[in-house]
């Protein structure tokens, strides 16, 4: 009897979301963007990206019939401020969907939340342990730090590079790659020489590099967000450390190269989506007219190139699209259409959700890189 009660709840539920819907003519997307502080860089694109695709397609008349308001919060990258603007949304705006937070740490603030009130999140943060465990109502685009680990290692396998030297940021993004690093490495046979770490807002590490040295691994990899990992690029080049560096996927826009310096940055290898070299990339990729596209309308748009950050909450936006026109706009029916989805093309690789998969990329979400006169060069 109590399970017949539950099963008609949940249903009346979906269909009170279904008719306030139709009714109201809008489904509201909710955003939670870093759009300033330190990492402004993601969620600055990340919220242009999430308002232009609205726009765009309202302009074109919605989905069958119905508009979709995207109401968007800055947290300034502030776990605190996240959990509260969440709460928001969820309460106040009564959103169908929450895109965002942009890092690691605030989305793991915000899971709770999201779990508790039956509403789905489309993180756009790295960290696996925002999907992994599974949670029910929890998703995310960019793929796991495991998978840009691992393609960093096999980089260094094809160079017969052995031993590491670590340099990671001391925040939940730097703590998940190290974490995945030093798994992955055990696993594959290289060894671990150096295990720094900095803070993210050090403003120099000669110290730890100055120790690295000493030891003379065969690589450095470093990991972190903007500002550090630059100012550890310029800090290498002022030691005349000449260890092959290696960057994660967590600097992957020209930003990186701007803070850095093109000179400092030269030779630098990193795990990149393929936003990044979509001009380089074989016309038969089924990601490259998407990628091409999407750069195009955001030069239109706001004058400067598409980044991989802002690429993530174009992931979200397709998969939310996807699932409301599968599945149907309320909350559950989303989350449904988001797990079920299968073979969907777009910014950051081909997403295949599944009950035991909430991110859906593998290895070939990602390109390894270098960085050649101040620009992107495809490794062979």
């Amino acid at each position: 009897m109590k399970k017949n009660i539950l099963v008609m709840s949940v249903i009346f539920i979906s269909l009170l979301w279904i008719s306030s819907a139709m009714a109201a003519g809008t489904i509201k997307i909710g955003g939670l963007f870093a759009v300033t502080g330190p990492a402004s860089f993601l969620g600055e694109p990340e919220k242009k990206t999430l308002e232009m695709l609205v726009k765009d397609l309202n302009d074109k008349g919605g989905i069958s019939g119905m508009k979709l308001e995207a109401v968007i919060y800055d947290t300034g990258g502030d776990a605190t401020k996240a959990v509260q603007l969440a709460t928001k949304l969820i309460k106040n705006d009564k959103v169908a969907v929450i895109v965002g937070p942009s890092t690691t740490g605030e989305s793991m603030a915000v899971i709770p939340v999201v779990e508790k009130e039956q509403i789905p999140l489309i993180s756009c943060a790295a960290g696996i342990k925002i999907t992994d465990p599974v949670k029910k109502w929890v998703f995310k685009t960019p793929a796991n730090d495991h998978i840009a680990a691992e393609k960093i290692l096999n980089q260094m396998a094809k160079s017969k590079q052995k031993s590491i030297a670590l340099l990671t940021v001391t925040d939940g993004f730097g703590s998940s790659g190290r974490e995945q690093i030093k798994a992955l490495a055990a696993k594959k046979g290289f060894k671990i020489v150096a295990d720094e770490v900095y803070g993210p807002k050090d403003t120099d590490m000669t110290a730890q590099l100055t120790k690295i040295r000493g030891i003379r691994p065969d690589a450095i990899i470093c990991w972190g967000t903007n500002p550090g990992p630059a100012v550890i690029t310029k800090n290498v080049k002022q030691l005349g450390i000449k260890i092959p560096l290696y960057m994660s996927h967590g600097v992957a826009s020209k930003k990186y190269i701007e803070l850095a310096g093109a000179e400092a940055a030269q030779g630098v290898m990193l795990p990149a989506g393929k936003l990044a070299i979509y001009d380089v990339l074989p016309k038969a990729d089924p990601q490259a007219k998407l990628l091409k596209d999407y750069d195009q309308a955001y030069r239109k748009h706001f004058g400067v190139e598409a980044s991989t950050f802002g690429g993530y909450a174009y992931d979200a936006f397709l998969l939310v699209t996807n699932a409301i026109k599968t599945s149907g706009p309320s909350p559950e029916k989303i989350r449904n259409g988001l797990e079920q989805t299968h073979k969907l093309v777009s910014v950051s690789g081909v997403f295949n959700m599944s009950p035991q998969d909430h991110n859906g990329l593998d290895l070939s979400a990602f390109e390894m890189v270098k960085i050649v006169n101040g620009d992107w060069s495809m490794v062979k």
